[in-house]
């Protein structure tokens, strides 16, 4: 169904040119994954890139949403339903920041963050035209090109930069400099092996690359209603045919599979030399003969390099000023490599290769608060080293993935040898993410406990893209983390795995769950009417409880909770709870009520000043 064009861009062509590009990544997040060999050969920009727009959609949602409720700023004229332009590139452009993922994904969030302050700055019109669009673009280019400590040719960066330049030459509707843009990009990526080594060797485009010109396709189809048209400049590479796919104008060789393009790219293989490929389609540009040497597995190419070069990637949000982020660019510089740091406003993302990966996070502590915080090891046999030889890792039978709220139940899941997502307080993981950690878990079977009401359906979704890739995944709807430690505590990896998540399923279900926290704003409860900073008691997810004493209220909430019985029973504390709350709760477990056990956690900043759960 051809997609209805937007004339100019305004906040709903944003919100639809977050879907479309979402879309479009999801069909071609396969195929980039199977050809990122640089700067690291770990086969994920595709899955990046993915994420980061995933988290763009859900904020540009979130505002839409809150527009549509009629909570726009106050004394605005404006009506509900109907966000600004600047409000849109904004979300989209935060929304990207925090949610972005890799090198390749932070910086298409500089590249959002950069069109977002030329979109939104001035007296913010409610839409842009095309010179507005040319103008975003060339901000883009450049405030991506700034965020990265070492630019490289043939990378997102150059095929950004000619998007831009094209539309900078180009008068016209916000259509027309699209299009150019995105011909301009198609063009510049087909380029690439003749700009880096490592992509000539492989016989690809660069994957960052790929995935900007799918995004800028969906542009296109945003403000004219086409989607372009297939075509072989985007992806010909000559002698080698990985990288062409549908949104970018750029298809697998027929007959080939992704997982395919990948064992062809750890191996620096010349895909068009593998048997089973298949000869162009028709229209597609011919490929040169005979094959250039050294760009990729042809008999005179020489072997494929070990890896070198440093051993982890670390990635984190931090909140730090102008001047401490300066001082850290050059910190992490003397460090590693891949240093690329975006945003502004107080909020950035680090991300950065390194052999130490403590002094990175070390670095970010000096500079400001950093958080988020996410190590990867690029350690032998996986993906990141390109030696054909090695053998793949034997995966599990069996793990268990789980949602947390906070650090210090993190370390309690990890503990117990569950793979974590860490949920932030109004920051709910994308599905994205939990398909990402059952990936990373690496096992036949899985276990998934969102612990969260709210993540049912991104849980399910989850579960349903897993099952998709071949592993046995069993949805256990917890509502909170304090029946996901009850599930945990009975898993037994040995038995057959129905049984285990009946086991499972029984013990969480056979949890009764509780949360003190405080009111944001007045409101109606199944309690009575709040007020802001009232402190609420929530049992099984309603509101049973309203008090102005913290402890007070956790007391009363409890005995309601142990009035229907109960054998064990679980606290969990937030940062902010009283220190007392604790010991006060365990003394009255202990004179009132008899052979109840109890037990207490540190949850670390988990949004709830307090978790209950009663056995």
């Amino acid at each position: 169904m051809a997609q209805v064009p937007q004339t100019f861009f305004d906040a709903l062509a944003v919100r639809t040119w977050c879907t479309l590009a979402l879309e479009a990544l999801g069909r071609a997040r396969e195929e980039i994954d199977a050809i990122n060999v640089y700067p690291v050969a770990d086969g994920d920009t595709g899955t990046n890139l993915y994420l980061t727009v995933e988290s763009a959609v859900a904020a540009v949602e979130a505002v839409f949403a809150g527009h549509e409720a009629g909570r726009g700023e106050p004394g605005e004229p404006r009506k509900p339903g109907e966000p600004s332009l600047a409000d849109a590139v904004r979300a989209m452009a935060h929304g990207a920041l925090i949610g972005a993922r890799g090198n390749s994904g932070t910086i298409l969030a500089q590249l959002l963050r950069g069109m977002a302050q030329v979109l939104a700055a001035g007296e913010q019109p409610a839409h842009a035209d095309g010179r507005g669009l040319r103008l975003a673009l060339r901000h883009a280019a450049d405030s991506a090109r700034q965020a990265v400590a070492h630019p490289v040719e043939g990378t997102v960066l150059t095929v950004a930069a000619a998007a831009a330049d094209a539309a900078a030459d180009t008068d016209g509707d916000c259509g027309t400099v699209a299009r150019a843009a995105y011909e301009a990009a198609r063009a510049a990526l087909a380029a690439t092996p003749g700009q880096l080594a490592a992509l000539e060797r492989a016989g690809v485009v660069d994957a960052g690359g790929r995935g900007l010109v799918t995004v800028l396709a969906a542009l296109v189809e945003t403000l004219t209603g086409e989607r372009p048209r297939a075509g072989a400049s985007a992806g010909s590479v000559p002698h080698a045919r990985v990288g062409r796919g549908e949104a970018a104008g750029a298809d697998l060789p027929e007959g080939r599979t992704p997982a395919e393009a990948s064992a062809a790219v750890a191996a620096h293989a010349c895909v068009a030399c593998v048997p089973g490929s298949a000869p162009a389609a028709p229209g597609a540009v011919p490929d040169p003969a005979p094959a250039v040497p050294g760009s990729g597995g042809c008999a005179d190419a020489p072997a494929a390099p070990e890896r070198g070069g440093p051993a982890f990637e670390v990635i984190y949000l931090l909140e730090a000023d102008d001047t401490a982020v300066a001082r850290l660019r050059e910190r992490l510089d003397a460090l590693g490599d891949s240093l690329v740091v975006v945003g502004g406003d107080g909020l950035w993302n680090v991300h950065v290769h390194v052999d130490d990966a403590g002094a990175a996070v070390e670095a970010g502590v000096e500079a400001g608060r950093p958080y988020r915080i996410r190590i990867t090891h690029f350690g032998a046999g996986d993906v990141h080293t390109t030696g054909a030889g090695r053998p793949a890792r034997e995966p599990a039978q069996r793990a268990v993935v789980a949602v947390v709220p906070g650090e210090g139940l993190a370390g309690l899941y990890t503990e117990a040898g569950a793979t974590t997502v860490l949920a932030r307080p109004g920051e709910p993981p994308a599905s994205g993410e939990l398909v990402q950690a059952v990936r990373r878990a690496h096992a036949r079977e899985v276990v998934l406990l969102p612990n969260d009401a709210e993540l049912r359906h991104t849980a399910a979704a989850a579960a349903e893209q897993a099952r998709a890739e071949g592993v046995r995944v069993a949805l256990i709807p917890t509502r909170s983390a304090v029946q996901g430690i009850a599930a945990l505590a009975v898993h037994e990896p040995e038995r057959r795995f129905d049984e285990d998540v009946v086991s499972m399923t029984s013990a969480a279900g056979a949890t009764r769950y509780a949360e003190v926290t405080i009111a944001e704003r007045q409101s109606w409860t199944m309690a009575g009417i709040c007020q802001a900073g009232d402190v609420l008691g929530l049992i099984d997810g309603d509101v049973a409880v309203i008090g102005s004493d913290v402890t007070a209220t956790a007391e009363t909430v409890l005995d309601r909770m142990l009035a229907a019985g109960g054998e064990m029973v679980t606290l969990v504390l937030g940062d902010e709870a009283p220190e007392d709350v604790a010991e006060r709760l365990e003394a009255r477990v202990r004179e009132g009520y008899l052979a109840v056990d109890t037990v207490v956690y540190r949850g670390g900043r988990q949004g709830a000043l307090l978790l209950i759960g009663v056995e």
